[in-house]
């Protein structure tokens, strides 16, 4: 393999490594603390007895 081509191959493969951590993951759901879905819970048990009142 000639330097040209192992340059080029190295470049292209920092490239798309750099391309691939931008990308979004959109499969992957965001995270939420304990301490966030306890609170969330609490409001949601909160608004389901608040309208039966």
């Amino acid at each position: 393999m000639n330097r040209r081509k192992k340059i080029k191959q190295l470049l292209e493969a920092h490239a798309k490594k750099a391309n691939a951590k931008l990308a979004p993951r959109s499969n992957k759901p965001k995270y939420i603390s304990k301490a966030d879905r306890a609170k969330l819970e609490a409001e949601a048990a909160q608004e389901a007895l608040g309208p039966v009142e």
